[in-house]
């Protein structure tokens, strides 16, 4: 095998990152020394590494500020229709690279530094990942973020900034620690404050009702900060903004309660309103009902509609004049796209300023609200519904709770009129759950108060149809659509796996980067000796300079021959790691058993956060690490079998393990997984995938042809008949031998001999109330993993059906699931060309 290049030779021969210009190589060292002395007042003698990089971030995020200027400017002056994407997670990872690749700079930053005597990976290194997200939703925002401005749309990313993201995780005698995220402690070079456009944002008090309207008083107020981020489209000079918000209290805040002599008390006591913005609530599809989670998400939205109710309000660039008084254009001039019903309140909120604040009629704001908001759903699991009690609304947020029962009020008027005498209709359809403690459905309240639902994927979206929103499709079928997930192809492929990306540019040009189509051209390859051999090469080259950081990290000798088999995603019961722990036990075993056969050796990943409060979550990482001691020590497997667990798994991470994986594990049970995205990721980046039907795996099989994936398990339709009939897993116990000796190691001990029963809970789970029928896809899903072992054993056919993968993947580019919600929701038109470039930053 040739010697891989070193990063620096890769990238010094790569198109697709940009040229370095002697003149352009000058001015960025200038630029960047400039930088260390005037913003980070040091000298060459005395500067850090995190100097370095403050001092690149700086240099290059000189480049952006022209064009963010000039992009605002021209949204002024030509008026377009905007998009809001309120989320309260966005999971944007590193910026530095990014923007890199974005604006065609790389080739050249890396030349500057290199002349400067600075390696631009190690600088890198330096910058913390922005993980203000758990996982699919928060990074689904950031890939739209990336689309919306690379397809030209006048688009906002509207959030929280925590100060606290996403805990870091690591493994403590195989056990799973948490500690906090303090992403901010050095300073964030992309972010620009702008206390300009402070907010107020009011919370508790009580209602007034006069004969002009209603009022909301003796409220306590929160200031919100916003913070804006660039967000540059790639190549086309457009840099949109992604503004978050953070909470401080107002100056006389609690002043006037204690001013006998209970100062110092008040002065810390402005903790308590500011730790609204402190922290991410660590929760992947599970609904925790807190009062602070609560305000979390009306601080977003009330923040948000005012700078929308504002902007919407002036007319051009740089005037506060009011221009704008005719609400009823307001869905011509605004679309609002909330992100699961994290930040529903928007729906009463809107309707409490243009009711109460603007004075419209009810009827006319309700249909403004309607035209203006549309709702994505992310999720069917029923635990993950967002249900808040009445009581904590009233305590809260007394006016939103009085505006919710008047909606329902005349949304069940509605109901009656349409299915008269049909009661049980009515309670399902309440926005207000009866029962132990009254409750406000948020999903049934986004579905009432927007013009269009989607799922995120074809099969999640006709479950929607078909389940859990049934009578509110009989009732509105228009309201429903698909939008199928996507990923931006720029941080996915051209930015993590730059060997894979030139491979691709060297056979059907560049164009693929904007328009992933394109790589529908690769069909004309599948048979091309030199591209599946240039392919496999770019595949071992990832997998080795994975095997260095894994072994650095984990002290584990990797074979980088092995076949890398890898399931990243957050631990959940409904992602079955739990499977895959019963294939690694399987395959051990029939090792142990037969040590002379020819066994396809295999490097077992597995990586992903547990929620800190999800005990069975925590129990599954435990199950691994344990595996993994036992089975990596073993004499007799050697190098033919090891299992690790990546710790601290997160974008940046996956960004190094996606472009080294040749099986993705996509496992769930059919019908809980929504869509899915790391699915996408993997098959851009050259991996076959073993999986279910489910989420976006079917669109998957679809369009890379379902014998080029390795489907296996239950549908959808055997999953019912299953409910139908009763899941009964010790039958499988019984009948399956291997499977009944894996589940008898766990129990026994044989994983953990220090603690013979540390594993009960998970073989009584899976045994008699496992909730995701993991024995009745075992015998299947065993007898898959045999044909990918056989496949593995020819590296041309394997190759083969990778890039049959390859050319498939130009469905799952967030470009087209945005240019759909452009067309299909929002009522706007994409555009490819490019804005002129600003006549540079001086």
């Amino acid at each position: 095998m040739s010697k891989p290049l070193s990063d620096q030779e890769r990238r010094k021969q790569i198109s697709v990152r940009g040229l370095a210009g002697v003149e352009n190589v000058a001015e960025l060292k200038q630029n960047f020394n400039r930088h260390l002395h005037f913003t980070l007042v040091k000298d060459r003698n005395v500067a850090t590494r995190r100097d370095y990089y403050f001092a690149l971030a700086n240099t290059v995020r000189d480049h952006l500020i022209g064009r963010w200027i000039r992009t605002q400017q021209h949204y002024y002056e030509k008026d377009p229709k905007r998009v809001y994407y309120i989320s309260l997670e966005f999971y944007m990872g590193r910026t530095l690279q990014n923007t890199m690749v974005n604006l065609a700079l790389e080739n050249a930053c890396d030349e500057a530094m290199y002349q400067l005597g600075l390696d631009m990976e190690d600088l890198e290194d330096m910058e913390e990942d922005a993980g203000l997200g758990n996982g699919g939703l928060g990074r689904l925002a950031a890939c739209f973020l990336d689309s919306m401005a690379s397809l030209g749309l006048a688009a906002y990313g509207y959030g929280i900034r925590y100060e606290f993201g996403i805990f870091n995780q690591r493994i403590v005698n195989g056990w799973q620690v948490e500690e906090a995220d303090d992403w901010l402690r050095y300073g964030n070079p992309w972010e620009k404050a702008r206390p300009e456009y402070m907010r107020p944002v009011h919370f508790y008090g009580r209602t007034e009702h006069h004969p002009d309207g209603v009022k909301w008083v003796d409220t306590q107020v929160v200031l919100a900060l916003p913070y804006d981020t660039p967000v540059p489209g790639y190549r086309n000079n457009v840099v949109n903004t992604m503004r978050l918000w953070s909470a401080k209290a107002p100056c006389e805040f609690n002043l006037k309660d204690f001013n006998v002599g209970g100062y110092i008390q008040a002065v810390l006591d402005r903790n308590l309103a500011e730790n609204i913005s402190r922290v991410l609530y660590p929760n992947d599809n599970f609904f925790e009902g807190k009062e602070l989670r609560l305000k979390q998400e009306y601080f977003v939205v009330s923040a948000t509609l005012q700078d929308i109710i504002r902007r919407f309000k002036v007319s051009k660039f740089g005037s506060r004049e009011i221009a704008r008084t005719d609400f009823n254009k307001l869905p011509d001039k605004v679309a609002i796209q909330l992100n699961d019903t994290h930040p529903a309140m928007a729906i009463p909120e809107l309707m409490r300023v243009l009711v109460d604040q603007e004075r419209l009629e009810w009827d006319m704001a309700w249909d403004v609200c309607v035209r203006t908001c549309a709702y994505t759903n992310h999720t069917v699991l029923p635990e993950a519904l967002e249900r808040w009690p009445v009581d904590l609304f009233a305590h809260l947020l007394p006016r939103h709770l009085e505006i919710v029962y008047e909606i329902n009020r005349r949304h069940l008027e509605r109901v009656a009129a349409k299915y008269p005498d049909d009661v049980d209709r009515l309670r399902r359809m309440s926005l207000i759950e009866e029962g132990r403690q009254k409750r406000i459905n948020m999903a049934h309240l986004c579905i009432v108060g927007s013009h269009a639902v989607n799922g995120v994927a074809q099969i999640h979206s006709d479950i929607l149809k078909a389940t859990v929103f049934k009578d509110f499709y009989e009732m509105e079928p228009h309201k429903f659509q698909n939008k199928t997930n996507g990923i931006t192809p720029r941080r996915w492929l051209v930015m993590c796996n730059p060997g894979l990306a030139e491979v691709i540019a060297e056979r059907i040009g560049e164009d693929f980067i904007r328009d992933l189509d394109q790589l529908k051209g690769l069909h004309n390859y599948v048979n091309d000796e030199a591209f599946i051999h240039d392919v496999a090469k770019v595949k071992q080259e990832n997998k080795m300079k994975l095997s260095v950081h894994l072994e650095e990290h984990y002290k584990v000798k990797i074979n980088p021959n092995s076949m890398f088999d890898i399931q990243v995603k957050r631990i959940h019961e409904y992602k079955r790691q739990l499977l895959n722990c019963l294939h690694i036990i399987t395959y051990y075993n029939r090792i142990r058993k037969e040590p002379n056969k020819d066994w396809t050796p295999r490097t077992i990943m597995i990586g992903g956060k547990a929620a800190p409060g999800y005990h069975t979550a925590k129990m599954i990482i435990r199950l691994i690490t344990a595996i993994g001691e036992v089975v990596n020590h073993d004499p007799v497997v050697g190098d033919r079998l090891k299992v690790i667990f990546l710790e601290n798994y997160r974008v940046t991470l996956a960004e190094k393990v996606i472009p080294a994986a040749d099986l993705s594990e996509q496992i769930s049970t059919a019908g809980t997984e929504a869509s899915g995205t790391g699915n996408m990721k993997f098959m851009l980046n050259g991996a076959l995938t073993i999986g279910t039907m489910d989420g976006a795996n079917v669109e998957m099989a679809e369009e890379a042809g379902e014998e080029n994936l390795f489907i296996f398990g239950m549908r959808v339709e055997d999953v019912d008949a299953l409910d139908k009939k009763g899941y009964n897993a010790e039958e499988y116990y019984t009948r399956l031998p291997e499977l009944k000796q894996a589940i008898d190691q766990i129990a026994g001990g044989f994983f953990s001999p220090k603690q013979p029963d540390l594993f009960k809970e998970i073989v009584n789970l899976l045994l008699h109330h496992d909730r995701f029928k993991v024995f009745a896809d075992y015998e299947d899903y065993i007898k898959c993993q045999e044909k990918v072992n056989a496949l593995y054993k020819n590296p041309k056919e394997w190759t083969k059906k990778v890039i049959y993968n390859i050319a498939g993947c130009g469905k799952f580019s967030s470009d087209r699931t945005i240019t759909q919600y452009a067309r299909e929701i929002w009522g706007m038109e994409p555009t490819l060309e490019k804005l002129p470039a600003p006549d540079d930053m001086h």
